[in-house]
This record gives structure tokens, C-alpha cells and sequence, in this order.
């Protein structure tokens, strides 16, 4: 007869996984006896609370908008910020995932604007002083149904009254504005810093030619003036120097010839 040895109840014994006391976790794949749940468990219990909460991500980006910053962005900002929220979420803290979400989410939203939207260097001070006086103007809007003056801004934040106006001038570094760009970020025609000036060739051409101006006679600079500068006629220049039409012409072609010899002995 084949005899069977009763099962050892020493370290071979099957051992009964014990229920954890706070229930399932995202982040307890691990048995209270140290073996690894399968990681599919762990993926969708993640992707679970990601999709129940997307709404709540949504909701807190729009409160971003208008600020700059496309809605897009801003959603893709706040569903990392989700994700961060859904693999840091402890329980034994005693905290409801919501309030926590909220928490890290708008933080990612504020991050984003403070780290990744300014155009220019503004210190972290400055940044945190605009943040704070942006959120409190917003919420006095709210409260007095107004805008809020910079006295009251400054009571509220703890700021005086010229670090409040500072902080605000300071939303002036979230753009650059490109001077290449013919139009704005908004279809508007952007401003025009400078323009080219059309008359840079002829300020050029005077400076070389004004000192063989001056060699020529006080009639045929006269001359030159009041055709090229007056832009008269030679009848008109002729009646205004009391001269024969003739005797302009002459003197002007004798003028320019003179010119064109000096600029190439130049």
C-alpha cells in the first residue's frame, strides 16, 4: 500500500493571504506576505481613477483660461498633473482623493505659468508676487463685484502699493513680441517698431556728394537746388534767376559733368 505523508504545517504549509485593513490600494501591489500582484491589477485600478477624474481635471484647467494659454494645453498640463495625483495618493493620510487631485493639479497648472511662460527672466520672487496679486485681484472681483484697487490688493496680499503695481507689470514678460511678425497672436496687426527708411540711400548719396557741391559756383549750386531739391522746371528756374532757359541748361550740364569727373577721381 502506498502511503501518503500528511502535509507539513511547518514553513511548506499553504499560507492564507490576510486581508490588508485599508482595503485596496493603487500603490499596495504588494501582499502583506511580499508576493507581486500582477501588474495588470495595478494598471487598471490607475487607469480607473484617471477616467473617473478627468472631469475634475478639466474643470480646473478651465479656470486657467483666457490667461494666454490655449484650453488644450492647459488640459494636457492638468491630466499630468492628474496622473502625478493618482501615483502619490496615500490613503493613510486621511485625505480624499479629490481634495488631494485638486491640490497637486492646480499646483501643475501654476508651475506650468510660473516656470514655462514667461517671455524674459523675472525672478521667482517676482513670479510668486504676480501669481499671488493675479489670484487675489480675481478674488476680489468676486467679493466687491468690482476691480479691486491696488490699495485693497495690497492689504489682502500684504504687499505695499508699488510692489503690487511692479508684480503686475511683471505680466508683461509672459510674451515676446517678434518684430518680424507682420500680424499678432490674434490676427491683429502687431505694432511696428521701426520701419525702413526710404530715404537712407538718398541721405548716403547727399554725404558724398555735397562736398562737390560746394566747389561749384553760388549760381550753379543755385541751380542745382532749385532742380533737384525744388524740383522746378528749367523755364521755372530760368524766370527765377532771371536767365535765359538756354544758359540754365548749359550751366546744369556743365555742373553734373563737373560732378561726375571729381566722383571718379574719387
Amino acid at each position: 500500500m502506498t502511503m501518503f505523508a500528511a502535509p507539513n504545517s511547518g514553513t511548506h504549509a499553504d499560507v492564507e493571504p490576510r486581508a490588508h485593513p485599508r482595503g485596496p490600494c493603487l500603490r499596495d501591489d504588494l501582499t502583506s506576505e511580499g508576493h507581486r500582484r500582477p501588474q495588470r491589477h495595478f494598471t487598471d485600478a490607475r487607469a480607473a481613477m484617471v477616467n473617473a477624474h478627468i472631469g475634475l481635471a478639466r474643470s480646473l484647467a478651465r479656470r486657467f483660461a483666457n490667461r494666454g494659454e490655449s484650453l488644450d494645453d492647459l488640459n494636457q498640463v492638468a491630466l499630468l498633473g492628474l496622473l502625478k495625483a493618482v501615483d502619490r495618493f496615500d490613503p493613510e493620510r486621511g485625505v480624499q482623493f479629490s481634495t488631494f487631485a485638486t491640490a497637486t493639479i492646480s499646483g501643475e497648472l501654476k508651475r506650468h505659468f510660473r516656470d514655462k511662460r514667461w517671455g524674459v527672466h523675472v525672478s521667482r520672487m517676482g513670479q510668486e508676487r504676480y501669481l499671488a496679486v493675479r489670484d487675489t485681484a480675481d478674488d476680489l472681483i468676486t467679493m466687491l463685484g468690482r476691480a479691486p484697487s491696488v490699495q485693497e490688493i495690497a492689504e489682502r496680499v500684504g504687499l505695499t502699493p508699488e510692489e503690487v503695481i511692479e508684480a503686475q507689470e511683471a505680466a508683461t514678460a509672459f510674451h515676446l513680441a517678434s518684430l518680424d511678425t507682420p500680424g499678432g497672436p490674434d490676427g491683429d496687426q502687431a505694432v511696428q517698431i521701426g520701419t525702413t527708411d526710404s530715404d537712407v540711400q538718398a541721405v548716403e548719396a547727399r554725404l558724398v556728394i555735397e562736398p562737390m557741391v560746394r566747389r561749384l559756383s553760388p549760381r550753379e549750386q543755385a541751380i542745382l537746388r532749385l532742380r533737384f531739391v525744388d524740383r522746378m522746371s528749367q523755364s521755372q528756374i530760368a524766370r527765377e534767376l532771371h536767365i535765359s532757359q538756354m544758359h540754365v541748361s548749359r550751366l546744369l550740364n556743365r555742373s553734373l559733368a563737373l560732378m561726375r569727373s571729381w566722383l571718379d577721381e574719387a
